[in-house]
C-alpha cells in the first residue's frame, strides 16, 4: 500500500486524536474528534473555548491521530498545520452529527464553530519500529 493509502486510511478509522495549540508560549494539547476529507481536518468546538482564542492568536496546530493503544507497533499520523475558524453554515452540516448534541443545539447553534485544518507536513509514525515517513501533499 503507498503512504497516501495508509495515511487516508488511518484518518478513515480513526476519529479521536490530540491537538496541540500555542497557550503563553507554551504546547496545550486537548482530544478532539476528528473528521476529514482526504487530508484535510474538520473538528467542532464551542467558539467560547480557549483553543479558539489561542489559534485566533496562533494558527499553527500539531495533531496525533490513529495510535490504537496496542502498545509498539501501532500506527499514527504526525500532522502539522494550520487552522481556519469557520462558522459556513455549509461546513457545519457537513460535519454536524447526533454526537454533538450533548455540546450544541444543532448545526445552527451560535456557539458553533468548525476548526479547519490544513497540513502542510504529515508523517507516518512508528510503523513497526521503522523510520517516520514524510507523506507528500
Amino acid at each position: 500500500m503507498n503512504l497516501k493509502k495508509e495515511a487516508l486510511k488511518i484518518l478513515k478509522d480513526s476519529f479521536v486524536g490530540t491537538m496541540a495549540t500555542v497557550q503563553q508560549n507554551k504546547p496545550h494539547t486537548r482530544y478532539m474528534t476528528f473528521f476529514n476529507d482526504e487530508f484535510t481536518l474538520y473538528t467542532a468546538t464551542s467558539k467560547q473555548t480557549q483553543k479558539v482564542d489561542e489559534l485566533e492568536l496562533n494558527p499553527f496546530t500539531h495533531i496525533l491521530i490513529g495510535y490504537e493503544g496496542k502498545g509498539m507497533g501501532d500506527e499514527y499520523l504526525e500532522i502539522e498545520g494550520i487552522v481556519s475558524i469557520s462558522d459556513d453554515e455549509s461546513i457545519k452540516e457537513k460535519v454536524w452529527n447526533k454526537h454533538m448534541k450533548s455540546w450544541f443545539s444543532g448545526p445552527e447553534d451560535p456557539d458553533l464553530v468548525i476548526l479547519k485544518i490544513s497540513p502542510n507536513a504529515i508523517r507516518l509514525m512508528n510503523k513497526k519500529g521503522e523510520e517516520p515517513k514524510v507523506i507528500t501533499l
